[in-house]
């Protein structure tokens, strides 16, 4: 059997269509959701790109709280909420799983970041033994850092591998070469038997080899070459000719 044999921890991502209360209302009436059946993930990198708006983010917030996230961020363990902005949808999901269990998870979404470095400070002010959290994000604050270095600090420090990770936009931080270094340590990650769901715009981080890519169009999720994506054609045609594609642009 598939499951059996599987090397990763989340198979498929259905939807209970026949719970929907409507697929006129909001996030279902999204094309990502209306038309979703059933989503197949790799056992090592997915990848979900798409516009603004298209449900990316709404997706990933479902699948990371389906399996057990704080909606904002964090780990299984977190259990705060600075804004209930989260949507419904993930009680209409179910994670088909396989037989193996995931020794470590987290759920990061860019936007939302600061609130779970907040929560950190918050647990360890609050604490009067055992070690400090922030030690399994590198020992310094998150705050004192710039976005980027405290998401590349996650990445090196807390991810422990062996894990199933689910990540929103992860590059809205991250330079260029931290961008090719994320994919070194990704790469580190799955081969440490680790799975991960991503939400991106970069067509750097989208080039990891073997991955799927799914992109989101108005008629749903769609598997595609990373050559097909838009985020490479036009990121290829607007460095081979900037000069040219400018003056399109710009009259």
């Amino acid at each position: 059997m598939r499951a059996l044999e599987a090397e990763h921890y989340v198979l498929d991502v259905k939807l209970k269509r026949d719970k929907v209360p409507s697929f006129d209302t909001y996030p279902f009436s999204l094309p990502v959701v209306r038309h979703l059946e059933t989503l197949e993930l790799h056992p090592k990198v997915t990848f979900i790109v798409g516009e603004n708006g298209s449900g990316k983010s709404t997706l990933l917030e479902a699948i990371a709280t389906a399996w057990g996230f704080n909606p904002e961020g964090g780990t299984k363990n977190f259990n705060f909420n600075t804004r209930a902005s989260h949507s419904a949808m993930h009680e209409y999901l179910l994670l088909v799983k396989s037989t193996k269990r995931a020794k470590d998870g987290f759920f990061l979404r860019a936007e939302s970041f600061f609130n779970v470095a907040t929560e950190i400070e918050r647990l360890d002010s609050d604490s009067h033994y055992g070690a400090r959290i922030i030690d399994s994000y590198g020992g310094t604050s998150l705050h004192q850092q710039s976005h980027g270095e405290s998401f590349f600090a996650l990445m090196l420090n807390r991810f422990g591998g062996k894990g199933f990770y689910v990540l929103d936009e992860p590059e809205a931080a991250l330079s260029p070469n931290r961008q090719l270094a994320m994919l070194s340590r990704l790469h580190d990650l799955v081969h440490d038997r680790s799975q991960f769901v991503i939400a991106t715009h970069s067509p750097i981080l989208m080039a990891y080899p073997d991955a799927w890519i799914y992109q989101i169009g108005d008629g749903g999720l769609e598997r595609i070459a990373y050559e097909q994506t838009e985020h490479y054609r036009v990121t290829r045609d607007f460095l081979g000719d900037p000069k040219r594609r400018l003056a399109d642009l710009l009259g």
